[in-house]
């Protein structure tokens, strides 16, 4: 039996995917999260083998989530399930330790198939992901500025651009602004932007926030 933990803020999507599983003899729900500090706090209680996840969610974003799930739990599959596109998160969340991305548009049956797939140690690739990847073995040059950033950089780039002060993302995320001010700099080296509405502006423009 595969235990999965459904993270999602809308409660009807969590009943709609709890309903879809029962109907698979290998699947059963053993947990529901609204928010990243519920889903943490299920992982760190145990009973799963996979977690399913919005990147969407009121307190953090799914990408800090994926980063504190893996901290706790490396070797546990998470699976994100997004309203973006994949061009927009896949490959960047891919390489911070997500095992698959899936867009909410997808048929159910895929999810299903992911999961088992997740939960065997695999990847689970998307026919679109895999192009993406593919596409990304080129030069560094080619990619979009925001896949050039680290897993931390890219946290402190989506903070940045929805407007969070550096004092507030130091405390949230245990470090000092002295830290938080260096990934400022180096995110702004790298994306070539020069201040925080420019970061935002270029996260509205290539869909990384709403």
């Amino acid at each position: 039996m595969i235990r999965i933990v459904i993270v999602d803020d809308h409660a009807i999507v969590r009943a709609g995917l709890r309903q879809f599983f029962s109907t698979q003899v290998d699947l059963r729900v053993t947990g529901e999260a609204a928010t990243g500090r519920e889903a943490l706090d299920l992982v760190r209680r145990g009973d799963l083998d996979v977690v399913l996840m919005d990147l969407s969610m009121p307190d953090q974003s799914g990408v800090d989530a994926l980063a504190a799930i893996k901290a706790r739990e490396p070797e546990l599959p998470v699976l994100i399930l997004s309203g973006y596109p994949e061009t927009h998160y896949a490959t960047t969340l891919l390489r911070q330790g997500a095992s698959g991305y899936l867009n909410k548009e997808c048929d159910p049956e895929e999810i299903v198939k992911a999961i088992r797939t997740v939960v065997r140690g695999r990847k689970y690739i998307t026919p679109a992901v895999a192009e993406l990847l593919a596409d990304g073995l080129g030069a560094d040059s080619d990619k979009p500025p925001h896949e050039l950033l680290s897993e931390r950089e890219f946290q402190v780039f989506l903070r940045l651009a929805k407007g969070e002060t550096i004092s507030h993302m130091a405390d949230s995320m245990a470090l000092s602004v002295k830290t938080v001010s260096t990934y400022r700099t180096r995110v702004m080296e790298k994306m070539k932007l020069a201040t925080n509405s420019d970061l935002t502006y270029y996260a509205l423009k290539n869909g990384l926030i709403q």
